[in-house]
């Protein structure tokens, strides 16, 4: 019996666990453990692939679980938050019980980049529309940033629990997902600064934004990965 041709798809049933134990955190609103647990169900999900390749046993069938594993982690789970996040909003869409549901307007879309992804063969070396598990990232981050900050500042509060923005902010996030946009992958493909540039310099204020920011700073890097990648992408044209 070949053990190696497994373990892949062991990290990724893992990958898969860490999602579910996020959303039954997300479903006792205890978002920072949630925030950690998609967090490690991220790097699970990179390291699944890592180690197909070092083993050289990648299969359709490892293919299939990434994208279930990825549905729960980065497609339900944020979707959840959002959710969670109209019904504790105020009623500027109406009183209606089913306003909270638009927030799986999130799931819808990353299972739809989820399904693109596996049959689309441009997205080999970098990404077209925003990753799944980025967009999770940015998403929980902002109940994240709406605990920390809602006491101290009004204009948070506000904002995050406008439920015409949060409606915004959910339209995007699935249009974002699925959009034409190519952005640039953070593998090393060379050890040399000239060709990972742009990678380095991400990491580099990423780090920095984090030292000063904490989780508000999760959101302030998804949106200049993509400013960045839009940046990157007009200097390639010319």
């Amino acid at each position: 019996m070949n053990i190696k041709k497994h373990i892949p798809n062991l990290i990724t049933l893992i990958n898969l666990f860490c999602g579910c134990i996020a959303i039954v955190f997300i479903s006792e609103a205890k978002y920072e453990m949630a925030f950690y647990m998609v967090c490690l169900g991220i790097f699970f999900d990179f390291f699944d692939g890592f180690f197909a390749r070092l083993f050289k046993v990648s299969s359709p069938l490892g293919l299939q679980l990434d994208s279930l594993a990825d549905m729960v982690t980065s497609g339900v789970a944020p979707g959840y938050v959002m959710y969670s996040m109209f019904a504790n909003s105020g009623h500027q869409l109406g009183t209606s019980p089913l306003i909270p549901f638009l927030g799986f307007i999130i799931t819808i879309g990353s299972c739809y980049r989820l399904a693109n992804f596996n049959i689309d063969t441009r997205q080999t070396d970098s990404f077209i529309g925003l990753p799944t598990p980025a967009n999770a990232l940015f998403i929980i981050s902002l109940q994240l940033v709406l605990d920390m900050y809602s006491e101290s500042s009004l204009f948070i509060l506000e904002l995050f629990t406008n439920q015409w923005v949060l409606l915004v902010i959910t339209l995007f996030s699935a249009y974002i997902l699925n959009a034409e946009i190519p952005l640039f992958s953070l593998k090393f493909k060379k050890f040399n600064f000239k060709d990972n540039m742009i990678q380095i310099v991400f990491l580099i204020l990423s780090l920095g934004l984090i030292v000063l920011f904490q989780f508000g700073a999760v959101p302030l890097i998804i949106i200049f990965y993509v400013l960045l990648s839009v940046v990157n992408n007009m200097f390639l044209k010319k």
